[in-house]
């Protein structure tokens, strides 16, 4: 029997298949760690975590700035490093392009539970990649929430 984590059902995409699944009784809802979420996938999944990390850049001076501008890339490459490390296995971490949080930079979000964080230091990513990724807990002074988003305009 496969496993939803919790907050899957909670927060972005996850929680329209998070609760079709638990209402139709085929798959229980729980609040296991990433790694510990899907154990017996058929096939299983390819990586139990994939971090994206938002490097896009914008021209200099463009309202919004960008992550890139704010040190993403390098956050990204540190992360990659210290991921492995930590011997993190299953976790992929990679770039993606603009994520639309562009004035909360750099950012970054975990699947599958799609949780959203604003790294600013080596330090936040060394915390994000042991209490989240390691421990399946939260960094909640880094998260972002669906409450944070700047006016487009």
């Amino acid at each position: 029997m496969r496993h939803i984590p919790g907050s899957l059902v909670k927060r972005g995409w996850g929680r329209y298949i998070g609760r079709a699944a638990a209402l139709a009784g085929s798959l229980p809802v729980t609040d296991a760690p990433v790694a510990a979420a899907m154990p017996e996938a058929d096939p299983p999944p390819y990586f139990t975590a994939h971090v994206f990390i938002c490097c896009n850049r914008r021209p200099d001076g463009h309202k919004r700035g960008s992550c890139a501008a704010q040190g993403s890339e390098a956050l990204r490459d540190y992360m990659k490093v210290r991921a492995k490390e930590l011997g993190l296995k299953g976790v992929r971490v990679n770039q993606a392009g603009c994520l639309d949080r562009c004035e909360f930079g750099p950012t970054l979000v975990i699947y599958p539970e799609g949780i959203w964080y604003a790294p600013k230091t080596r330090e936040d990513v060394d915390e994000i990649l042991t209490a989240h990724l390691r421990q399946g807990g939260r960094v909640r002074r880094l998260m972002l929430t669906e409450h944070d988003v700047a006016p487009k305009g």
